[in-house]
């Protein structure tokens, strides 16, 4: 019997693997709706995100890869992907707690990147589908992982719910005070993935303040105001329109790759963003409980690899929202703190909410 394949094209068995003495498959999740989302539990990685466009018909709004071999032997190890425990830099792979200094894997230039070499990533959770529309994760990242203190217990919850948003909770404990700064890296192109640019798609962040970084992208103390820059998304504004400019920040980057502060950012959860496509009017409204977001517009991609459906995938093709605490907040003490001690319990929120218009 042949096997059906998912709404993006996308053959489960394609995906079903023994990884590091564990069972790695692709799940599938649906709403009433008839939206769809994929996940593999290698990495937690959201593998394709199918929502309808102003006509109705479904397009997949995540880059991504074909089967498990490519994710795993992938030249961008990110997509769609958990970030742990520490996403984004920390300085030097540097940092102390609790008068003690801990030294992290450098894997981006002279940083720690995304929890390391082999982070949440590279890892294979353990998978439940709780429902058609549910998924839990949970991966036991132990003492000196990484160079992380303490056995970390993570939950991620996946949920694509009937009011078309997609929404990711996580949870951990901890049984001795760590840091912890967890996200997910899904690169979203509303125009449909392998549509080769997003520079006419337009972005709303909700965020008076970014972060100006080093040539290295560690941020600097101090807070930047947007207005007057090309970092202003306080209104919608095309993606593309002031990449090129001659600003020292978009130098440093190579574009944008930089952290929003989010207004009243960091308690509750609040509005942290917008972007629509005007090729399929696919709107994306961004949701959080984090201080930060990171914009990230691909800067890196080459379209040396092929991704999903053949398609490849060239530099600034996809924009990343990704809700987190600042860059190296463990060592800027007036940043929003990242520790999390023993007694308490990590948990944040995060929604990318679709419509069309």
């Amino acid at each position: 019997m042949k096997e059906t394949k998912t709404l993006s094209g996308l053959l489960p068995a394609d995906f079903h693997k023994t990884v590091d003495g564990k069972q790695v498959d692709l799940f599938v999740l649906t709403n009433k709706n008839g939206l769809e989302a994929t996940v593999i539990n290698f990495g937690g990685k959201v593998a394709s995100l199918m929502v309808p466009d102003k006509n109705g018909k479904l397009v997949d709004v995540v880059l991504g890869k074909s089967n498990i071999e490519d994710y795993m032997n992938d030249q961008e190890p990110y997509f769609g992907a958990i970030c742990g425990r520490t996403a984004n830099r920390i300085a030097k792979g540097q940092f102390t707690l609790n008068g003690k200094q801990y030294q992290l894997a450098v894997n981006n230039g002279p940083n720690s990147l995304h929890g390391g070499l082999k982070a949440f990533n590279s890892v294979v959770w353990d998978a439940e589908q709780v429902d058609d529309q549910t998924l839990k994760l949970t991966y036991l990242s132990k003492d000196g992982e990484e160079g992380f203190p303490g056995n970390l217990e993570v939950t991620v919850i996946y949920h694509l719910s009937d009011n078309n948003s997609f929404d990711i909770e996580y949870k951990a404990t901890t049984d001795q005070d760590t840091i912890i700064n967890i996200t997910n890296h899904s690169y979203f192109n509303l125009a449909g993935e392998g549509d080769p640019c997003i520079g006419d798609q337009l972005l709303q962040i909700n965020a008076d303040y970014f972060l100006g970084t080093t040539p290295d992208a560690v941020p600097y103390d101090e807070p930047i105001a947007v207005e007057g820059t090309p970092f202003d998304f306080r209104k919608l504004y095309p993606i593309g329109e002031r990449i090129n400019d001659d600003h020292i920040q978009l130098v440093n980057g190579n574009g944008y790759d930089h952290n929003f502060n989010i207004n009243n950012g960091g308690k509750e959860v609040v509005f942290a963003a917008k972007a629509v496509s005007p090729k399929t009017g696919i709107e994306m409204e961004v949701y959080t409980s984090q201080p930060g977001v990171q914009l990230y517009t691909s800067n890196y991609l080459d379209g040396s690899f092929v991704g999903k459906n053949g398609h490849t995938y060239p530099k600034r093709s996809a924009f990343c929202l990704e809700t987190q605490h600042y860059p190296d907040s463990i060592n800027h003490p007036q940043f929003p703190s990242i520790i999390l001690r023993k007694e308490d319990t990590f948990n944040s929120k995060t929604s990318f909410k679709f419509s069309a218009q």
